[in-house]
């Protein structure tokens, strides 16, 4: 059996429980728990940058946020003015932090969730990973893949099936080499995952007991911000850069591709599969349920990925077990 490159969005998560996994659902519900923020000032500041004035509703109302919070950054170390007055104010200096905190702690809520996924689903995912190593990728912030592959050994180290460069000494890019005739496949959290927490200029992995919607910290390794961006998020990050390093390796390991429950809308993605999975076979596993035909989806995948693209719409996703 070929090794491939499962690729995971946050359907997988909708299809089990579309009130907690939706973003739009846990946008709103870490802004309105005053218990969530270390100081509610930081929220203030946060809504003059939404559009709306409000609660921001999606990634696209994150963009302003995102260019306000990265200006600052920048200013925050900027030497100071003639006067020895600095270029911010002290909420200035604090905005990228309460901003990381914000997405942090909407992306931990999203992770700290007790569901599981149905057996018939695990049992033939699992099943397919431990016969052909074959790489995993993830755009969510869910723990529904990362709970079963700790609990079936997927993940464990170099004795594991797959690995995500994460040692108890923190996180390196040399980690996720295979050494000593070794054939693992690679676990990629491409948009991050809120168990990341750096510590004195290294980045360590939680483990899943100690998450906490409790902003406690923030991080930059969380890509939750508008499309546009998403591209200079991951570059300022060790661990996602590299990450993404190693899918364009997968990709040169495999002959098909499958996209299991994504939207298609990540398109600097896209654009890497167009380039360099073009000739490769590529499955997309979706919700029939939005309101488009086959037909419409199929030119919108042709479109976004090239040629030998795959369409499987169902009803429900996790019933999809011929890995």
């Amino acid at each position: 059996m070929d090794r491939k490159l499962l690729i995971f969005g946050n359907g997988l998560g909708m299809v089990i429980d579309p009130n907690h996994y939706s973003l739009t659902n846990a946008l709103n519900i870490v802004w309105g728990d005053d218990t969530l923020w270390n100081d509610v000032v930081h929220r203030d500041l946060i809504q003059n940058c939404i559009p709306t004035g409000q609660c921001p509703q999606s990634e696209e109302e994150l963009d302003k946020l995102y260019l306000v919070s990265t200006s600052c950054d920048y200013l925050k170390d900027y030497p100071n003015t003639v006067n020895g007055q600095h270029w911010l104010s002290n909420y200035g200096q604090e905005f990228t932090q309460a901003t990381q905190e914000y997405i942090h702690t909407v992306a931990s809520h999203l992770f700290d969730s007790s569901h599981t996924l149905p057996n018939n689903f695990k049992d033939a995912l699992i099943d397919f990973i431990k016969n052909t190593k074959s790489h995993v990728a993830t755009l969510n912030y869910d723990k529904l893949l990362y709970d079963e592959f700790i609990k079936e050994e997927i993940c464990k180290g170099y004795s594991g099936y797959l690995v995500d460069g994460f040692y108890d000494t923190g996180f390196k890019p040399s980690n996720m080499e295979r050494l000593f005739r070794r054939n693992f496949g690679y676990y990629m959290h491409l948009h991050g995952c809120p168990l990341f927490k750096d510590i004195n200029g290294v980045t360590y992995k939680l483990k899943t007991s100690q998450i906490s919607t409790h902003n406690i910290f923030g991080s930059k390794h969380i890509v939750l911000t508008h499309i546009p961006h998403k591209p200079s998020v991951i570059t300022a990050s060790e661990v996602l850069s590299t990450y993404w390093s190693y899918l364009i390796l997968s990709l040169s390991e495999v002959k098909e591709i499958i996209l299991f429950g994504y939207s298609g809308c990540d398109t600097h993605l896209n654009k890497i599969l167009k380039v360099h999975a073009n000739s490769k076979i590529k499955t997309i596993i979706e919700w029939d349920g939005d309101g488009q035909t086959a037909q419409q989806r199929q030119q919108y995948w042709d479109s976004e990925l090239g040629a030998n693209v795959n369409l499987q719409r169902m009803s429900d996703i996790t019933q999809f077990t011929s890995w």
